[in-house]
């Protein structure tokens, strides 16, 4: 039944992997250079994928840098701007969008 194929397929999956386990330690007794160079293979692609990550992080940490800088500046301008109510007004008017025409 199904339990058996699932065993089946477990002791052949065990087999292959001692199949390949074997060939990897005999490649690692007659040409150790070749496993050195493998190892220091993996060793670069995973320092160019955290490099990549890196790059990654710093572009979002700049960007969230100059949305905080933006606040900043934002918040400061209405200190330079004249005090008073009229102003105030004048201001908050400034940044109400035209009413739209309907057709």
């Amino acid at each position: 039944g199904v339990d058996q194929c699932i065993q089946k397929f477990l002791d052949v999956a065990r087999q292959t992997e001692c199949f390949f386990l074997q060939k990897r330690l005999q490649l690692s007794v007659q040409k150790p250079e070749q496993v050195i160079k493998e190892d220091v293979s993996e060793l670069r692609n995973e320092l160019q994928r955290k490099d990549a990550l890196i790059q990654k992080h710093l572009s979002k940490l700049r960007h969230w840098q100059q949305v905080l800088e933006d606040i900043s500046v934002q918040h400061k301008k209405p200190a330079e701007m004249p005090q008073g109510p009229l102003a105030y007004l004048e201001q908050a008017s400034a940044n109400i969008p035209a009413p739209m025409k309907q057709t």
